[in-house]
């Protein structure tokens, strides 16, 4: 059978630096950092005392007092950050056959923040157990996609997708094959993660995988730098509202990309390390530019993983260079986690919205708080983006996320043409 296609009409974004997608974008092209001290729980005992917090988040301009106590912030964030790429994308719901409208969104771990509250709460208590009535659908990582779709009425394919820090990625790419078989004409696509919490942070700490740089929160996320030390803790949310292209055209939609390829593949190598020559990683890419018919030449930025650890970097840089081969030194790489942190499971939809961007604007953002302190297993002659945004042509853009478990997935936009 033939392809439909797939075009991306809406965005929506609820970001540690920037509550809207303007804003976290023109913060990404300014190098901003959302990276400060950790303001929701007092974080003196923790080796790590700093995260990348959404900020100027009121529950309550967006949902009633019961609706808050029925959702985890993860739940909360998904909800507006699909409100936003909804009323983005114009979706009339009067006019659209609701039955084939979808929503996929991917969580790492849900509803963390609640399940400590609800546990914490009981075993400080006298043993009766008084738990909140929504403690078990709050803590759900299909909860998000399920409420959105009974807020908007969307009867479409309606689940989530989890493999750690590539569950949203998992979740366009899974998003897009069900629209190009023709399972569905739009599907909200996105992620959502709220764990900057006691055991959140005191997890990823006691794995030595956080960044303990509490006297320079701002530049903790330093990517491919020598002196980087870990990843910086985010939170928040994106949506991309991904549509089959005939059913654009024809209601008139704004089209900010087409999406082109997506891949999927596993290190099957260690629980939490990545494999060290990027084996996994290389596959993931060349599974994308299969799919998507492309050759490595016709992409030109890599929206890359780069968590700011001292293996992971490495390991991306060197899947890379062996892909690309020389190709590789005509790319603009970066990593924006060094401005947002790192969002787990909603990482991927709110890199793949930069990616979408960058094709739009023919605008690279930048890799910030590079020291100069040169990794001597790191190339530089790689084009990093250091420092600020690099205006180049963007024909295509890939994004890269990989998880826990071996897990990585790819996903190519590119410029729409008719």
């Amino acid at each position: 059978m033939e392809l439909k296609r797939v075009v991306v009409t809406g965005l929506g974004a609820i970001t540690p630096v920037g509550n809207n997608v303007q804003d976290f974008w023109n913060s990404l092209l300014s190098g901003v950092s959302g990276a400060a001290p950790i303001t929701h729980f007092d974080p003196e005992k923790f080796k790590t005392k700093f995260a990348c917090e959404v900020k100027g988040f009121d529950a309550l301009q967006h949902f009633d007092r019961k609706e808050v106590r029925k959702y985890d912030r993860y739940t909360q964030f998904a909800i507006v950050a699909a409100r936003q790429a909804i009323a983005d994308a114009a979706i009339d719901k009067e006019k659209e056959n609701l039955d084939r409208i979808g929503v996929i969104f991917g969580v790492g771990i849900g509803g963390l923040g609640t399940f400590e509250t609800e546990v914490t709460e009981f075993a400080q208590g006298d043993g009766t157990p008084r738990f909140n009535p929504f403690f078990i659908p709050k803590i759900l990582p299909d909860i998000a996609c399920g409420l959105i779709s009974m807020e908007h009425g969307f009867r479409g394919p309606n689940f989530a997708t989890v493999a750690a820090c590539a569950s949203s990625t998992e979740a366009l790419g899974t998003a897009f094959n069900l629209i190009r078989l023709g399972k569905a004409d739009m599907i909200l696509a996105g992620g959502a993660e709220a764990t900057i919490t006691k055991g959140g942070i005191g997890g990823f700490n006691a794995m030595h995988a956080l960044s303990t740089r509490n006297d320079s929160p701002e530049t903790a996320s330093r990517p491919f730098s020598k002196s980087r030390d870990g990843f910086v803790m985010g939170e928040g949310a994106g949506c991309l509202v991904l549509e089959e292209l005939g059913h654009a055209l024809a209601r008139g939609a704004k089209i900010y990309a087409e999406v082109a390829g997506e891949g999927a593949s596993a290190d099957a190598h260690h629980i939490t390390a990545p494999h060290p020559e990027g084996l996994g990683a290389v596959m993931v890419m060349q599974n994308a530019l299969e799919d998507a018919g492309m050759d490595i030449a016709d992409i030109d930025y890599i929206n890359v993983h780069g968590t700011s650890t001292p293996v992971g970097d490495v390991a991306e840089v060197k899947a890379i260079q062996k892909l690309f081969g020389e190709e590789a030194y005509k790319l603009s790489i970066s990593s924006t986690k060094s401005m947002t942190g790192h969002l787990l499971g909603a990482a991927g939809a709110v890199e793949a919205i930069a990616s979408v961007l960058s094709v739009v604007n023919d605008i690279v953002p930048p890799t910030i708080n590079f020291t100069g302190e040169e990794d001597e297993n790191i190339d530089y002659n790689l084009d990093f983006t250091f420092g600020q945004a690099k205006k180049r042509e963007v024909r295509a853009a890939l994004s890269n996320t990989f998880g826990f478990g071996g897990h990585n997935a790819s996903i190519i936009v590119k410029k729409y043409k008719a």
